[in-house]
């Protein structure tokens, strides 16, 4: 009996064997070559956020060494020397007296890269009702996988756009760029006027902040005082503060003098119930699916809106517009500007 258990056994073992061995070393799909395939990808989107991020510091003229460049990477000292030494060997960066620069290959790298990331995210803002706060980080990802092909075959879809939803340029299918211009607005000094032309998405908790006081490229701001530890500063007749440190990271050009200002109007979330007004704008931070939505809605300027009544909770609240009666979250109804009519008892 033991004699025919055996060889059933053996059989049995190395037919196990030959699949934990197929399940490793099968071409393409076996679990080697995926981890394979994986590494050379990783490795790929270090190379290209390393050209980037070289090109960034160059375009904004910041010098950029060693120790500046792995700290940005978020990696060690001695695996930074060896993806600038790998960066070097294909011919994309140079170095001089432990400054980094990209040859005119890295840089025509570098711009196909950050085409593609900047069609990607203003294809999101416009296009889709992905949330601002998101739209870097899928543009991340998609950079690194997007052809160039395929962005420009986007990029004619959505209009060619010239800038993407900060402010920066977008890159021209020929790799054109235009010159920087602009300062930081931590470098404005009291009494200065400015328009905001570019605001940093990264990192994302400064964003945010950013955001949270609804600045968006275009506004013209004007600096009230400043010390050093804060900014202080009216944007569309709000006053905001600001650290050094997250100013920095939005870009103004100053102005000779203040530009005519639009009537000041007040967000629809202040319209009390009973209370009618005069649409009069959305703000520009609203954008894409969420902005088309309103308009559908009959949110549109010269449109006369109502509070009608509020919810249990008191969001959203219901509005009267067009003949129909819509629910508008206060998260939106603070987005939509009104001018409140008087309306006969």
């Amino acid at each position: 009996m033991m004699l025919s258990i055996q060889p059933a056994f053996a059989l049995t073992t190395g037919l196990l064997v030959l699949l934990f061995l197929g399940l490793l070393f099968w071409p393409q799909k076996g679990l080697f070559a995926i981890w394979s395939v994986g590494k050379v990808n990783t490795q790929r989107v270090l190379l290209e956020d390393a050209l980037k991020f070289l090109f960034d510091s160059e375009y904004k003229g910041i010098p950029i060494r060693l120790n500046g460049f792995a700290g940005y990477l978020h990696i060690s000292t001695d695996k930074a020397t060896r993806l600038v030494e790998s960066l070097r060997a294909m011919g994309l960066v140079q170095s001089k007296e432990d400054l980094l620069k990209l040859t005119d290959a890295g840089r025509s790298y570098a711009l196909r890269i950050i085409r593609v990331h900047r069609i990607w995210e203003r294809y999101l803002a416009d296009e889709t009702g992905v949330a601002n706060k998101e739209w870097h980080g899928k543009a991340d990802l998609q950079e690194h996988r997007m052809s160039l092909e395929a962005a420009d075959m986007l990029a004619a879809q959505i209009g060619n756009p010239v800038f993407d939803p900060h402010g920066d340029p977008i890159p021209s299918s020929r790799g054109e760029l235009p010159a920087f211009t602009g300062k930081p607005l931590s470098a404005l000094k009291e009494g200065e006027l400015a328009r905001i032309v570019h605001i940093e998405d990264e990192p994302g908790a400064i964003y945010a902040q950013i955001l949270a006081l609804g600045l968006y490229p275009g506004m013209q701001i004007y600096i009230m005082d400043v010390s050093d530890d804060r900014i202080q500063f009216a944007a569309n007749g709000e006053e905001c503060v600001l650290t050094p440190l997250f100013a920095s990271n939005i870009t103004v050009e100053s102005l000779a003098e203040r530009e005519p200002l639009k009537e000041k109007f007040a967000p629809l979330s202040t319209l009390r119930l009973g209370e009618s007004a005069e649409i009069k704008g959305i703000s520009p931070s609203c954008r894409g699916q969420q902005r088309r939505r309103l308009m559908d809605l009959g949110v549109v300027p010269g449109a006369l809106i109502r509070a009608a009544f509020a919810s249990a909770t008191g969001d959203p609240v219901a509005y009267q517009v067009m003949g129909a009666t819509v629910a508008i979250r206060k998260s939106q109804a603070d987005l939509i500007f009104i001018k409140p009519v008087l309306t006969p008892n």
